[in-house]
C-alpha cells in the first residue's frame, strides 16, 4: 500500500495519505483571537483534504486542543458553522500549552479519502 505525503518537510508534512485513509498535522492559524484562528485553520484543513482526494464531510476524528478552555464557546461558534452536521466527525476538545504563546488553537484531523 503507497504512502503519499502532501507538503512533505524535513522535520513533518502537512497531511499523509495511507490507503483510504488521510491523516493533517496539527493545525495551527493567524489572528487575534480564538475565532480568528479558528477560520484559518479550517480553511488550511479545507485545503489539504481537498489535495487529498477527501472533504469535510469525510472527517473521522478531530482532536482540538484550546490554550484555555474558557475559549471552547468562541471556538464551536466558528466550528460550528463549518462542520457537516450530518457528518459531523468523532470530537475531543482539551486545554494544552500549545507550540508558541500566540496559538490559541490547534485542530488534529483524520478523514476517510
Amino acid at each position: 500500500m503507497t504512502i503519499r505525503r502532501i507538503e512533505a518537510g524535513p522535520r513533518m508534512s502537512q497531511a499523509v495519505i495511507h490507503g483510504n485513509t488521510v491523516y493533517l498535522a496539527g493545525q495551527v492559524g493567524d489572528g487575534a483571537t480564538v475565532a480568528e484562528q479558528t477560520k484559518d485553520i479550517l480553511a488550511t484543513v479545507d485545503r489539504l483534504l481537498a489535495e487529498a482526494g477527501s472533504a469535510k464531510s469525510k472527517i473521522l476524528q478531530a482532536i482540538i486542543w484550546l490554550d484555555d478552555m474558557k475559549n471552547f464557546a468562541e471556538m464551536n461558534s466558528v466550528w460550528d458553522k463549518w462542520v457537516d452536521g450530518p457528518n459531523a466527525p468523532a470530537r475531543a476538545t482539551g486545554e494544552a500549552k500549545l507550540a508558541a504563546p500566540q496559538y490559541k488553537v490547534e485542530i488534529i484531523i483524520t478523514a476517510a479519502v
